[in-house]
């Protein structure tokens, strides 16, 4: 389905969308990649999700990209006598592994790597930020605090220790479970929560066993500062604002999205940000002026893809809130000052012969009349390269892997395209014309461009290009109306 946009939208599916007609009309809306959310919902119906975006699919005739998005480990305080107490400013408060229920001076924290990481000086934030502990003193298994933010503290509310690494993996007991249960039905990515090293997208790459592609949250400050390191080892990357707005002050978020966005492009990697982006079309039809420019914010930065998350789950609209971002991302990118961030903020890289490629066919897109860029891409690496030049003209990705192609949905400004195994240039020509021809970006007037790597059917092979004329498809006298 030809979209009249290059960033891409990720909707998350939940209760309010998980009929075959709401998911297909999510879809029409725009809607390109579906994530089914591990924190919520049993395997049972996650998996009829799952097959029914497949049906979807079937029925559209395009691929469409399936994101599972793992919970990570959850740390919360125990429970209290009453239910919750109240705690102010200036006033000591103890977390231990007393399983005895809390009051107000005291209450059980069941997680011991987090004292086995703690120091004194340390921040505890408890229910998103709204209760904030310094550690004076701590040891195997208590912390003495004083509290400096006060408040109401409640039944097992979340816990967040924004100063040190915890020795804690990014996969729980559920994880492993859940990341299994999504590489057997056939997801295409899988979204890593809790990533803090190098180590933790590792673990979970080996246990995927090449079945689906891994994507970090990027969530803590310990993943900022190793986010090189991070993204080295990662396929694509979120920018998972929730919890980074909650461990940094907010105001460190707007740079760090900014900063990872441009060091995902550069690496030809395909980022998401998420979180909170039309928060208020969970009950309203209507956005807030904020969130429409904050959307507008990451689109002009040129990330490849947008996140709903409560908005398209467990909202009151749905439809409404992926046509928005719809709306939003073709007027921002129908604006001259788009493509003149986008052009501005091009890192050139030149280290192999496909770089190389990739570059000049963007320079030709942009200085003569040709309509799109056409590569054939079997592990899909040709086509995020030409993506991170992003390109004035529309991309399209030919590849004769489905896992390929759906994975692709992820990415900027590409088409995905189904198509026979090819073991001639020519045919590859040929190919790449009847794709432009069908999506409707080329008329038998125009030019495309088709790059490919020879000899055929080898990943990271890129080394030809060709300009071609539409009507070549006519040298075939069978091909078919």
């Amino acid at each position: 389905m030809r979209r009249h946009r290059n960033v891409k939208i990720v909707a998350t599916l939940g209760p309010a969308s998980s009929t075959y007609e709401m998911i297909r009309a999510l879809h029409e809306a725009g809607a390109d990649v579906f994530r089914l959310n591990m924190s919520h919902g049993t395997h049972a119906e996650q998996a009829a999700r799952h097959a029914i975006i497949r049906q979807v699919e079937a029925d559209v005739g395009s691929p469409i990209g399936i994101l599972a998005d793992l919970q990570g480990p959850k740390l919360r305080v125990g429970v209290f006598e009453g239910d919750s107490a109240e705690l102010e400013v200036g006033q000591d408060f103890r977390l231990d592994l007393n399983t005895a229920p809390g009051d107000a001076t005291r209450v059980c924290l069941p997680h011991k790597e987090i004292f086995d990481a703690l120091v004194p000086g340390a921040t505890l934030l408890v229910n998103d930020g709204k209760i904030r502990l310094q550690v004076k003193d701590c040891g195997r298994d208590f912390a003495a605090c004083t509290v400096t933010v006060g408040g109401t503290i409640s039944n097992r509310k979340g816990v967040n220790v924004p100063d040190v690494v915890l020795p804690l993996a990014a996969l729980s007991d559920k994880d492993r479970k859940d990341l299994e249960f999504a590489c057997e039905i056939g997801v295409d990515w899988l979204a890593l929560s809790f990533v803090q090293r190098a180590a933790d997208v590792e673990e979970a790459r080996v246990l995927a066993k090449g079945r689906a592609s891994i994507l970090s949250k990027i969530e803590k400050p310990a993943a900022v500062k190793s986010f090189e390191e991070i993204l080295a080892v990662s396929d694509g990357i979120m920018v998972a604002r929730g919890d980074l707005g909650v461990e940094l002050p907010v105001q460190n978020v707007p740079p760090i999205q900014k900063r990872l966005v441009r060091r995902c492009r550069a690496a030809a990697k395909p980022v998401i940000v998420a979180t909170q982006m039309l928060e208020s079309m969970i009950e309203s039809p209507m956005p807030t002026r904020a969130e429409v420019s904050d959307v507008a914010t990451a689109i002009y930065e040129g990330t490849d893809a947008i996140m709903l998350s409560a908005e398209s789950a467990a909202g009151q609209f749905p439809i409404e809130a992926v046509r928005t971002m719809d709306n939003v991302a073709r007027e921002v990118e129908n604006d001259p000052t788009y493509t003149e961030i986008i052009e501005s903020s091009r890192v050139a890289k030149r280290a192999s012969v496909a770089d190389g490629i990739v570059a000049a066919a963007r320079e030709i897109a942009e200085t003569t009349n040709v309509k799109a860029i056409c590569c054939f891409s079997q592990s899909g690496s040709t086509a995020r390269l030409v993506a991170r030049e992003r390109p004035r003209v529309p991309i399209i990705a030919l590849t004769t892997v489905q896992a390929v192609a759906r994975q692709l949905c992820l990415l900027w400004g590409t088409t995905t395209v189904m198509t026979d195994s090819v073991d001639r240039f020519k045919l590859a020509v040929i190919a790449a014309v009847r794709a432009a021809l069908k999506e409707g970006l080329a008329t038998e007037k125009d030019f495309v461009i088709v790059t490919a790597g020879v000899p055929f059917n080898t990943p990271g092979s890129t080394n030809i290009l060709r300009v071609a004329p539409c009507e070549e498809r006519l040298i075939y006298k069978s091909d078919p109306e």
